[in-house]
């Protein structure tokens, strides 16, 4: 038993904690300028865990623009600093909900924020992925802000299903704006579900944005008189999932300028937040230049998952 752990919960289950279903992330920092090492590392757990690849200040500077911004909509407790990002209580965050309003709050978080675009699209990031890659790269143009309240964290799923249309080789980075306790909860891995493509088949030949033109609600997919609701998550239930899929959840108490890089073939989720400041991070994905890269996310404005990203197909 991990004794030292507190209480973890992810989709409101409380995590096993004993040695054989949970543990800490590997670390990549000892290899993380020894590309071929780096390469070897992910091929054998799916991800790199890299700690203090930022500096701390940087990372501070495009968190102070994010807790500008919800300040700024009522979102923050004004008897703290907005700089700690505690959630004003009864804060609407219903808005969320709805995908446009969603996907223009990111912009308006991520697009102003000069420091976040440094960190995520110049410098060291692109020098990593270039030699991790060995060719020059390319990035999706969109940027995913997550402001985490207190509540459930992401369900347990493989991002192929949401940006499949491109390069195999597309990896997400993860990059947390805060030093994150396991109450207030971060990222996981689901250890060795990168090599579980046989019996997660069905599960990632999908794509979120495809339906069945040939079915009753076909014709109103297609017309927008109605949405396509499969949301891409794997289950519901990450204590049941690793019991049926095996491994352990891997995780850690990740600090300011820590990354996590990670396959699309690779299960994970995020911890429940128990406590009442917003848990902040940022997903992007970059990949090989020279490879198809997926027309969801690319341009000024990318379509993401909205009608023009629908495809009919006969089931």
């Amino acid at each position: 038993m991990n004794a030292t752990l507190p209480r973890i919960l992810a989709k409101g289950h409380a995590l096993d904690l004993t040695e054989s279903s949970f543990g800490e992330l590997r670390r990549s920092d000892d290899v993380a300028t020894d590309f071929a090492a780096l390469r070897q590392r992910f091929d054998a757990d799916g991800y790199l865990f890299i700690p203090g690849f930022f500096a701390r200040a940087d990372i501070l500077e495009a968190r102070r623009h994010i807790t500008q911004k919800l300040a700024e909509k009522g979102l923050l407790d004004p008897a703290y600093p907005a700089i700690e990002a505690v959630k004003k209580t009864g804060a609407d965050m219903s808005f969320l909900a709805d995908p446009r309003p969603a996907v223009e709050f990111m912009n308006s978080l991520a697009k102003p924020n000069a420091a976040m675009q440094r960190l995520l699209y110049s410098g060291k990031i692109i020098g990593l992925f270039e030699g991790f890659f060995g060719e020059s790269i390319r990035h999706f143009d969109f940027t995913w802000v997550r402001t985490m309240g207190k509540g459930f964290g992401t369900d347990p799923h493989c991002d192929n299903v949401y940006m499949g249309r491109g390069s195999s080789r597309l990896c997400s980075l993860w990059v947390p704006y805060g030093d994150l306790t396991y109450d207030i909860g971060g990222l996981m891995v689901l250890e060795g579900s990168h090599r579980q493509a046989e019996r997660l088949k069905n599960y990632l030949n999908r794509d979120v944005d495809n339906y069945c033109e040939n079915r009753p609600e076909g014709p109103k997919i297609k017309a927008g008189e109605i949405p396509w609701k499969w949301g891409g998550v794997l289950s519901n239930n990450p204590y049941s999932l690793r019991e049926h899929l095996g491994g352990r959840w891997l995780s850690t108490e990740y600090r300011m300028g820590d990354l996590l890089v990670f396959g699309m073939r690779t299960v994970h989720a995020s911890l429940d937040n128990q406590t009442h400041f917003f848990r902040f991070s940022t997903d992007t994905r970059y990949q090989p230049a020279s490879e198809p890269i997926d027309d969801r996310w690319i341009g000024e404005n990318p379509i993401g998952h909205g009608l023009a990203a629908k495809r009919g197909m006969i089931c």
